[in-house]
């Protein structure tokens, strides 16, 4: 037990009776952000069994619990190793995603009443899922407006350096008076700043130098 986990349960607890999400929305949106919620692209393949278990396509209600075996969530998660897949349960768990409701003994079961209904279910909750999908919703914006906001800028660089290259080129070919060999020296000065893999706001920084040096140019 931690403090995430027990801010996980009075979340879950804490949800409208009438609240109803669409189980695979909220799944893409979990998606879509697993990094900034901090599971695994494992624990997604996991995750994704589980929902497979509840029959309905909305969520919703007292209560959203299923109990699987891990044998049969193995079998869901492309036959994953025992030990890989507790593993992943437990990633889950820390991450507020699901909630454990564990029988005395530790089986996970339904037991149910005359008419057929279930009147106590032993196994994963899927409260949290309701409870935080407006969360997951904003998280997976978050990451599109990022990607976005990445490919802008990833765009905006390669322009600037098509363009110092060819104006440099044809100011040399044209004879055109200027420090050429200057301007191109200050040109790798800035490229050599930039990894294979750089962040967005690196990539700023570099294309606002280069901006600068095209105006030069120009």
């Amino acid at each position: 037990m931690t403090l995430r986990l027990l801010a996980s349960q009075m979340a879950a607890r804490a949800v409208q009776r009438d609240a109803v999400v669409h189980k695979w929305r909220v799944f893409r949106d979990i998606r879509e952000a697993w990094e900034l919620i901090g599971a695994t692209e494992r624990s997604l393949s996991v995750l994704n069994a589980l929902l497979s278990f509840h029959p309905e396509t909305a969520l919703g209600g007292d209560a959203i619990i299923v109990w699987p075996s891990n044998e049969q969530l193995a079998a869901r998660a492309n036959g994953m190793p025992p030990t890989t897949l507790r593993r992943h349960i437990g990633v889950r768990v820390d991450c507020g995603l699901i909630i454990r409701r564990d029988s005395p003994n530790g089986k996970r079961f339904a037991r149910r009443g005359r008419g057929g209904e279930i009147e106590q279910a032993y196994g994963f909750d899927l409260a949290p899922l309701v409870a935080r999908a407006e969360e997951f919703r904003d998280l997976a914006d978050a990451v599109h407006a990022e990607k976005k906001a990445f490919r802008v800028a990833r765009e905006r660089l390669t322009l600037l350096r098509r363009d110092i290259v060819k104006m440099i080129d044809v100011s040399v070919h044209e004879g055109i008076p200027g420090d050429w060999t200057r301007a191109e020296r200050s040109y790798q000065e800035i490229i050599t700043l930039l990894p294979r893999s750089a962040p967005r706001q690196l990539i700023d920084t570099i294309s606002a130098d280069l901006a600068q040096l095209s105006d030069e140019i120009r």
